[in-house]
């Protein structure tokens, strides 16, 4: 068992340097290489750890690095890890895919993925870029106002990307969100496509506004709100009427059990609940919340 363990630990290599890594990446061009970007004060990187130690085991064939992100700082910035646990892939000196956060699964699937899919497609094959042009023109035009950030709306996962939304939000503008982590090709594709090269980036009508320093000019301005699509007030769109559970005791108890719902305030929409308050607070965040009180969804 000691042994096994042992075996496992070697066949994960540890970088200390930027030149050592770049070594690396020469070095093991011709194999699939996979690097977790980790730190020694996050209990999920050393779970991760673990699950890569596993998966060591059942792919020899396959290199399997950590880099302490802090540690080397150049790296991490060349690469653009911004949290821990991070995994980037390299074939042929390329990176070609990436995945943040500790998702043990998802990790191993890629792994087998890339490491029974050949060699990195050379650069001469224009089908898949015309393909993603495609895409990422759709992507785009998904929505009147598109915001292409770090994380999402409710859980940002970058500064810029936290003040991107909050100004948005400030201004009642109404906006649908695309997390650039969930897809490398788009977040690699998009800097190209629109000429761009960081995040979050803000799209109106399919035509790029620009990133969080000129929505901020934007809004000194007073311009913000003359470009981007305001979202309707619901006072203006939804008509609704109250009850006052204070006045009839009789109701507010036998409403609780008939709705399964032990709290208040409680909201119906063609007499169907909804639900409470974090719920309401959800769909609105989402951009739901009209659709459903309008009774669309």
């Amino acid at each position: 068992m000691a042994a096994g363990a042992a075996e496992a630990a070697a066949a994960v290599v540890e970088v200390g340097s930027a030149q050592q890594f770049e070594e690396l990446l020469r070095l093991r061009a011709r194999s699939l290489l996979v690097v977790h970007f980790w730190a020694p004060w996050a209990p999920q990187c050393a779970q991760m750890n673990d699950v890569m130690a596993e998966l060591a085991k059942e792919q020899p064939q396959v290199s399997f690095v950590k880099l302490e992100a802090e540690a080397v700082p150049e790296v991490s910035e060349k690469y653009e890890i911004s949290s821990v646990p991070t995994f980037l892939f390299f074939k042929n000196s390329q990176k070609i895919d990436r995945l943040d956060g500790a998702h043990a699964p998802e990790l191993t699937k890629k792994v087998q993925r890339h490491a029974s899919s050949g060699s990195f497609p050379p650069s001469g094959n224009e089908h898949p870029k015309e393909d993603l042009s495609l895409r990422l023109k759709k992507l785009t035009h998904a929505a009147p106002c598109m915001l292409f950030m770090k994380g999402t709306p409710q859980e940002p996962r970058c500064g810029f990307s936290k003040q991107m939304v909050e100004i948005l939000n400030k201004h009642n503008i109404q906006f649908s969100s695309f997390d650039i982590f969930s897809d490398e090709e788009v977040r690699q594709g998009l800097k190209t496509y629109s000429n761009w090269p960081t995040y979050p980036q803000l799209y109106v009508s399919g035509e790029l506004i620009g990133g969080l320093d000129i929505i901020k000019e934007l809004e000194a301005s007073d311009e913000l709100d003359t470009i981007c699509p305001k979202a309707p007030k619901l006072e203006e769109s939804v008509e609704y009427e109250t009850f006052d559970i204070l006045e009839d005791e009789e109701v507010r108890q036998g409403l609780k059990t008939y709705s399964n719902w032990p709290t208040y305030p409680q909201l119906y929409v063609k007499g169907e609940l909804v639900g409470g308050l974090d719920i309401v607070k959800e769909l609105r965040d989402n951009g739901e919340l009209l659709p459903v009180l309008k009774g669309e969804n």
